[in-house]
């Protein structure tokens, strides 16, 4: 069963990249007592070893990121606004209006932009640009605005952690969620051992995925993530990426990597044998740590499996809890499946077939 409070902690945490610290403390003190080792990294990643009942007959290292899309303050000025520039990719779309913390002090703040009623022409049209936001604390004087905040704070949406009979909505599920689903495989009993990584920075470059995955050096990786759902209004069929209730997502291809075909077709067997659904991603779109993870060293054979979600990198992303258990379920069967020997690896990486 779907841990709800669990994921509500996780979500409502706040965890820009760069400042994932209050989100690793939390994994680090729920897994705790189920991990052999636990080592956190210069850049911050957790890389976590758990023993199976069975020693591994290949390396296979799981993969969530810690981070969240955010803002961070570049300016304040002299009369006690905030500027600042997007950490991650954020429709400025969604912006004006919003509810924001500022820095660990958690001082409550909104973006704002010029008035409507002071706008001219087509200004009132047109989307602003970061640099025409800001964002209003109350504060009277760049002084008086220093004296709460600083350069370099970390910005956060506020939002709820609501749900209904079939969906949640919070922030962060990107990929707090996948973070859930290796917590969830850590704390059970594995059939086979296996390593875990709670990658940082993944929203600026995939940069925390990147030196983990040179450490752990896995000959398999599966990268549990959250990806964009567009099944809404006026988006034709074939256009709509995937959808809700439709089950997880086994991407082909997107832009970063072209995913492992036997990977792949050994998901959706998965999916029929263990009685979940399961969804092609139908777009080349995005990224995600497998881009990185599966050009590390001498290479890695990786699959993402994703949770579909409508408003991706918004304060209110949208998921169905039928399809976060069925990429819960499929990440065991997958990892039993490729840590117990289901996929080939190749004997020696050093082999030579020139004559």
């Amino acid at each position: 069963m779907l841990d709800t409070k669990l994921l509500k902690k996780l979500c409502l945490l706040d965890g820009i990249s760069g400042d994932e610290r209050t989100v690793r403390e939390l994994i680090i003190d729920e897994i705790k007592d189920y991990a052999d080792s636990i080592t956190v990294d210069n850049l911050g990643n957790i890389i976590v070893h758990k023993k199976g009942r069975n020693r591994a007959k290949g390396r296979l290292m799981l993969s969530a990121h810690m981070d969240e899309v955010g803002l961070l303050i570049t300016d304040i000025t002299s009369d006690g606004y905030l500027k600042f520039d997007e950490v991650g990719g954020i429709d400025r779309r969604i912006l004006p209006g919003k509810s924001v913390t500022v820095g660990n002090n958690k001082v409550c703040g909104v973006i704002g932009i010029k008035p409507v009623h002071l706008s001219k022409g087509d200004e009132s049209k047109k989307i602003p640009e970061l640099s025409d936001m800001y964002i209003d604390i109350g504060a009277e004087s760049r002084e008086n605005a220093l004296e709460y905040v600083s350069y370099g704070d970390s910005v956060n949406f506020v939002s709820d952690f609501t749900e209904n009979s079939g969906t949640i909505t919070s922030k962060a599920l990107d990929d707090r969620f996948g973070c859930l689903v290796l917590i969830e495989l850590i704390k059970s009993e594995l059939e086979y051992d296996a390593d875990f990584v709670f990658a940082v920075q993944e929203e600026v470059g995939l940069r925390g995925a990147k030196v983990a995955a040179y450490s752990v050096d896995p000959e398999f990786a599966l990268v549990v993530e959250t990806t964009t759902a567009a099944d809404v209004p006026n988006i034709e069929e074939s256009r709509q990426v995937c959808s809700l209730s439709d089950g997880a997502v086994i991407s082909v291809m997107d832009r970063r990597t072209i995913y492992d075909k036997e990977m792949i077709t050994l998901a959706f067997e998965c999916a029929e044998k263990i009685g979940v659904k399961a969804q092609y991603k139908r777009a080349v779109a995005g990224g995600n740590d497998a881009g990185v993870i599966h050009s590390s060293r001498s290479g890695v054979r990786t699959l993402a499996l994703s949770l579909p979600c409508r408003y991706l990198h918004s304060p209110n992303c949208v998921v169905n809890k039928s399809d976060c258990e069925s990429v819960l379920m499929l990440a065991r069967e997958l990892a039993n499946r490729i840590a117990g020997g289901k996929l080939s690896v190749k004997e020696n990486k050093n082999d030579n077939f020139s004559q």
